[in-house]
């Protein structure tokens, strides 16, 4: 049943997504809590933080095997942890694998954080979700993750 999660997870990512491309042109910028967080629409060709631009080539097939894995190991293990981490970064890959393949300009990013003179990279939900599901996963690897169980 942890298809149901990702699906959701991926169709409100994706609806963000038309929403911010719908009512905000392309670089404009709306204050939420002014000096700390903007909703602000760029695009991004590359992978986080703007790196490896025009890369497709390899993000698309490694997605698709991402995809692949985790899902075969998401039916197998039974952690609730370990399957919770799965979903959230399933989900966020898939929602930025849907713009690589069907959006000329890109993955759409909107999140926009400042941090004193520090401009935090712009993001999107599929972004933090594949972080957050990072962490928990690196927690779950760490602290209860046990070899012998695996036997």
């Amino acid at each position: 049943m942890f298809f149901i999660p990702v699906v959701i997870l991926i169709a409100l990512d994706q609806a963000i997504k038309l929403l911010i491309e719908s009512k905000i042109t392309l670089y404009e910028r709306f204050p939420v809590i002014d000096g700390f967080f903007y909703i602000t629409h760029t695009t991004n060709k590359g992978a986080a933080w703007g790196i490896l631009q025009n890369m497709n080539i390899v993000f698309i097939p490694l997605t698709l095997v991402v995809a692949v894995v985790l899902s075969y190991l998401l039916i197998k293990n039974k952690d609730n942890l370990f399957r919770f981490a799965g979903v959230l970064i399933l989900a966020g890959a898939i929602g930025n694998f849907i713009d690589r393949v069907f959006r000329e300009s890109g993955v759409v990013d909107y999140l926009e954080f400042h941090f004193g003179d520090y401009i935090f990279p712009i993001f999107n939900l599929a972004d933090s979700l594949v972080v957050c599901g990072s962490i928990l996963l690196g927690i779950y690897v760490l602290f209860f993750y046990d070899k012998k169980e695996r036997k």
